[in-house]
């Protein structure tokens, strides 16, 4: 209900100050373990992709943004924290029982936001977690979220989420197998960024 709440809210608020554009929704399975998988430019993201998700999304995000206040209100909205630059156990049992209750996992491949807006090279983990759980992985683009980028008085962004990557039942993937996938994905993430400029 509070999720839900919030959604709405910020899909208000993003339709008019930004002119949020949202394509390929259905492309998110209504049912089942699902990565959403995205590039990442600016804060906004999170709160972009998951207000575009035809579901709840739980995010992955840096330690360092669960302060007081915020962080429990992160956490109200599904967000679990990560330390970045090493193994973290918590956050990737976090990830594996989200997915284990049929739940949408978010999570940015690049691991940081790229400051000029170019797609950044994105490690394994996202595809190793997802083919784990047997979870379907959807790419995402969000373009235009680096408001620095854009000239214009009134900014326009657009959240595309592409097809679908699935994982065979009985698909046992080596690190190659994985490190190729995932730039695949990346590059099925780069298509939709050339091809969806403001």
């Amino acid at each position: 209900m509070w999720y839900k709440f919030v959604q709405t809210l910020f899909m208000f608020i993003f339709k008019i100050v930004f002119r949020l554009e949202i394509v390929g929704q259905e492309n998110i399975p209504n049912l089942g373990a699902v990565v959403i998988a995205s590039n990442h430019a600016s804060l906004l993201d999170p709160p972009l992709v998951g207000t575009a998700s035809s579901r709840p999304v739980h995010f992955m995000a840096k330690q360092e943004l669960f302060v007081p206040v915020l962080g429990a209100i992160y956490k109200s909205l599904g967000a679990f924290p990560v330390h970045r630059g090493a193994s973290d156990r918590q956050a990737i049992k976090t990830s594996m029982d989200i997915l284990r209750d049929n739940k949408v996992l978010g999570i940015f491949p690049e691991g940081t936001r790229s400051k000029d807006g170019k797609l950044g090279k994105a490690g394994p983990g996202a595809l190793g977690i997802a083919s784990k759980m047997h979870a379907i992985v959807v790419p995402a683009a969000v373009v235009g979220s680096n408001l620095h980028l854009q000239k214009s008085f009134w900014p326009k962004i657009k959240v595309i989420f592409g097809q679908p990557i699935h994982f065979s039942q009985d698909m046992r993937l080596t690190k190659t197998d994985l490190e190729q996938m995932t730039e695949k994905m990346m590059h099925s993430i780069q298509i939709m960024l050339d091809n969806n400029k403001i």
